[in-house]
């Protein structure tokens, strides 16, 4: 018997699976393979990311990978100030693409949908009779409000209005939907307060680590002078919320922990560096930037602790869990460990101050230790494959969703 058919339309190509949003696509991609014919829609947004079009074919029965281009499509999301909706909407609005999906829900019987980012569903907001789990990742809409209030006048004005257009469409999403996801049990609860007429459809699907991808066993060389103390950060360096964190951990918590241990260095490590991130290495020589590298795992191996001074977070960081699955021990903020629930024996240290974060740091340096219990609770709390089945038996039910 074949398997049934499931449209699957995602914001940007799952794969390859080396940042948040594409790690989390990626393995919903290949536990729905195993179950669906899948007939992915997504945009291509970076040139590197074009040979690996092929790599979806095993996963999928039909693609359609259409360019996107970031700057192209920021002056095209203008266009919602004068429609009064969302700029995220214009943004990934395509009429290639919608004429895809049309054909393909006319023509291949489409009964199921996935959509993975919120303004994906606007493709398929004519076709209520559809099956819809809707999977919104984070509150993005709160995440606008929490860039507006960080920003100066008209930046603040501009995140602020979207923060408020996005919610509502949203909300109104999460109307047509049979099942609206999150990231992270603290995700969903908070939806549940913002969109309250859907409460009853919101739930959760938590993210994972592929721990034997990211197995602290393997062997892996050095990327540090041996005389050199480590201090990690793994991220997009194009992300703002990122750039925003390595700043702040570099000009406000870095110089108390140099001058208590000189040999220490903090590594930026992570694609697409902005101008401000390069800045720090071009001011402290004992910041470095890398840029993109090929494996962000033996940094991790080797670093004397690693970092998350994220300020401003939605759902559930990956690069915690990663960091976690290599047994590495870890300051990290309140806002980074949303979703994540802590426990008492973990090597984990929480601290939102820039005294308290040093402090932290410090005490990891100066006492290494093999985070073993870190690897087993997220061997034991976030697995892709538990995960990949709860998604696929929503998809599957025809009853009551959740």
């Amino acid at each position: 018997m074949d398997k049934p058919k499931l449209l699957y339309l995602v914001h940007r190509i799952p794969y390859p699976p080396n940042k948040g949003d594409k790690i989390r696509s990626f393995h919903f991609l290949r536990a729905l393979a195993a179950e669906y014919q899948i007939f992915l829609g997504t945009f291509v947004d970076d040139p590197d990311d074009k040979q690996y079009i092929e790599a979806l074919k095993p996963f999928c029965r039909e693609s359609c990978c259409m360019d996107l281009h970031p700057k192209t499509a920021k002056i095209k999301s203008l266009r919602g100030l004068l429609s009064d909706e969302a700029l995220s909407l214009p943004y990934y609005r395509h009429p290639g693409l919608q004429d895809w999906v049309d054909k393909t829900i006319r023509e291949q019987g489409i009964g199921r949908v996935l959509i993975f980012s919120s303004p994906m569903a606007q493709y398929v907001e004519k076709y209520p009779e559809l099956r819809l789990v809707a999977d919104f990742v984070d509150v993005d809409s709160d995440k606008w409000r929490q860039y507006s209030a960080s920003k100066r006048w008209p930046a603040s004005w501009i995140y602020r209005r979207e923060a408020e257009k996005l919610l509502a469409y949203e909300r109104r999403v999460a109307a047509q939907a049979d099942a609206a996801l999150f990231v992270s049990e603290q995700e969903a609860e908070l939806f549940k307060t913002l969109a309250p007429e859907s409460a009853e459809n919101i739930g959760f699907v938590n993210n994972g680590v592929d721990t034997d991808h990211f197995d602290p066993d393997l062997p892996y060389v050095s990327p540090f002078p041996a005389e050199q103390e480590s201090i990690v950060f793994t991220g997009a360096m194009d992300y703002w919320a990122n750039v925003d964190a390595v700043i702040w951990f570099a000009e406000q918590v870095f110089p108390a922990i140099k001058q208590n241990r000189s040999a220490a260095r903090f590594y930026i490590v992570g694609s697409k560096p902005s101008k401000d991130v390069e800045q720090l290495a071009e001011n402290n020589p004992a910041v470095i930037v890398t840029g993109r590298v090929d494996d962000v795992r033996p940094y991790i191996a080797h670093a004397g602790v690693v970092v998350a001074p994220l300020r401003i977070a939605r759902g559930i960081q990956n690069k915690v869990l990663e960091a976690m699955a290599m047994a590495k021990s870890l300051v990290v903020t309140s806002a980074a460990m949303e979703g994540i629930p802590g426990e008492a024996d973990l090597q984990l240290a929480i601290a939102d101050a820039p005294d308290d974060f040093a402090d932290r740091v410090l005490d990891f340096l100066q006492a290494p230790v093999l985070a073993s219990a870190n690897r087993n609770y997220v061997k034991a709390d976030f697995s892709w494959q538990e995960n990949g089945h709860k998604l696929c038996q929503l998809l599957a039910s025809d009853g009551a969703p959740l």
